[in-house]
């Protein structure tokens, strides 16, 4: 089995890092220097046709990309502890966050990476107004989050989740970006603070 992956500040390879941790699955990660662009190498489509990472490639070859679809492979093969929830209940709680956190958080983060961030200004056409307008729609995720967070530890509920890992991870991208968590939101600051002190946020 090989966990094809990159380093931080790369968010989605962290996020299974992150998940395996939590795991307590003890799987090196193989690096592929993406400043290098070997993820878009002829033999790296070959595993994922999206030349994106991370991608899991099985020991009989079947290759698994996406990174909730990874984690959701881990969490069948070692199903303790839960992080896609144990209930009907849970389970389609934690699935409707990381779905909120993919549109509504990291979708901004994104469109802003894209198209307002130097690092990104070679690799396509990018749209100035458009990105710089995405710090707007990123900061309202925030201000949402706060809310969201006033009554509960973690995002789906009492546990940790996936939901968590995949905030996690898109939060601390966009600091890196210089999109930082904006002042006041001090139940989303707490959220970040608690996360980030359990072991697998080395990851």
């Amino acid at each position: 089995m090989i966990l094809y992956g990159a380093p931080n500040p790369a968010p989605n390879p962290r996020r299974v890092r992150i998940f395996l941790a939590e795991k307590g699955v003890d799987l090196r990660e193989t690096k592929i220097d993406m400043m290098k662009r070997e993820h878009k190498s002829p033999e790296f489509r070959a595993k994922n046709s999206m030349g994106q990472i991370p991608t899991l490639e099985l020991d009989d070859g079947t290759c698994i990309s996406e990174t909730v679809a990874i984690c959701r492979y881990f969490e069948e093969i070692h199903p303790e502890p839960a992080l896609f929830g144990k209930t009907p209940v849970e389970k389609a709680t934690v699935d409707m966050w990381v779905r909120r956190v993919e549109f509504t958080v990291m979708m901004p983060v994104g469109n802003f990476w894209r198209h307002a961030h130097p690092r990104t200004a070679a690799l396509l056409t990018q749209f100035k107004d458009f990105g710089e307008s995405n710090k707007a729609t990123y900061q309202g995720a925030q201000k949402w989050l706060d809310r969201e967070l006033a009554d509960r530890p973690f995002l789906a509920g009492e546990a940790y989740s996936m939901a968590d890992i995949c905030l996690l991870s898109t939060i601390d991208f966009a600091d890196w970006i210089g999109l930082p968590l904006e002042d006041g939101f001090d139940n989303l600051k707490a959220w970040h603070a608690r996360v980030s002190a359990r072991p697998s946020a080395t990851a």
